[in-house]
């Protein structure tokens, strides 16, 4: 009745040495598989941050603009809204004729100019958009383009509180494109702080069927949103060409051929 005694090669010895080196190789093969996947992205290096900040606005937006902006869009009519939209759309093409200018894109700098001139004059302080009937294309561009325009690279990703996806470039460009913009001089704050607020509620209004959709098809709604918005951003600074990104596995430096075969042949003794 007493318990058989296992000696280092006994078969039972063995089994149980098989056993722990088979759990050992199954957990080192799951740690590898877990590293490759927690692998950061090269283009978001501060990710943990980013999506700290992320479910940080998301909050927000639920709790506050989201609400607001579905009560906007309930409350004022289609054509109140257009209204709304082409006034700030007005203001935005004043900052766009500067920075198609500094781009030299002398295309853009006119269609911006003429547009502000008659939208302003004939569509009556930018309430109408008649420029738009006039075949005058709108050419969105901000300083964040213009630095990209001159070469300056994007930078990490960085989510920013309450502005949502940004780039270091993007990021540093916004004090300047604060103050070229129309609204950055208007010294009356009360009045300053009330336009900005109806162009932010505006502006979330037009996207409310947008993140519904985002919330509905993407697995991972940060992955989405940043990859969407680098994209998005690139296509802007190239005018919807931008040149294939480098591969960077052509970046890496090439192996160091075998010892055996580089070294040169040592004369035998």
């Amino acid at each position: 009745s007493m318990n058989p005694v296992h000696t280092p090669h006994s078969p039972e010895s063995r089994r149980r040495r098989r056993g722990t080196v088979l759990v050992g190789a199954l957990a080192a093969l799951l740690l590898a598989g877990c590293a490759s996947v927690a692998q950061p992205d090269p283009h978001d290096p501060w990710e943990s941050y980013n999506r700290s900040m992320t479910r940080f606005n998301d909050a927000v937006d639920e709790a506050v603009l989201k609400p607001v902006a579905t009560a906007y869009k309930t409350v004022l009519p289609q054509t109140a809204r257009t209204g709304v939209g082409n006034f700030f759309g007005n203001l935005g093409d004043v900052w766009s004729f500067v920075n198609n200018v500094l781009q030299a894109k002398p295309e853009g700098a006119l269609h911006s100019f003429w547009r502000v001139v008659i939208n302003t004059t004939v569509g009556i302080g930018g309430v109408f958009d008649p420029a738009s009937e006039m075949h005058l294309v709108r050419h969105r561009e901000d300083f964040g383009q213009t630095l990209g325009r001159w070469g300056a690279p994007p930078g990490p990703y960085v989510v920013l509180p309450l502005l949502g996806s940004s780039t270091l470039r993007d990021t540093v460009a916004l004090p300047v494109d604060y103050y070229g913009q129309p609204l950055g001089h208007v010294h009356d704050i009360p009045v300053r702080n009330s336009l900005t607020a109806v162009q932010a509620v505006d502006t979330r209004s037009r996207l409310l069927g947008v993140t519904d959709v985002l919330e509905e098809a993407a697995l991972d709604r940060y992955t989405f949103q940043r990859d969407a918005y680098l994209a998005k951003r690139r296509n802007d600074v190239y005018d919807g060409n931008p040149p294939p990104e480098p591969d960077p596995a052509d970046e890496a430096p090439a192996e160091p051929a075998d010892n055996a075969a580089s070294a040169p042949a040592k004369a035998k003794p």
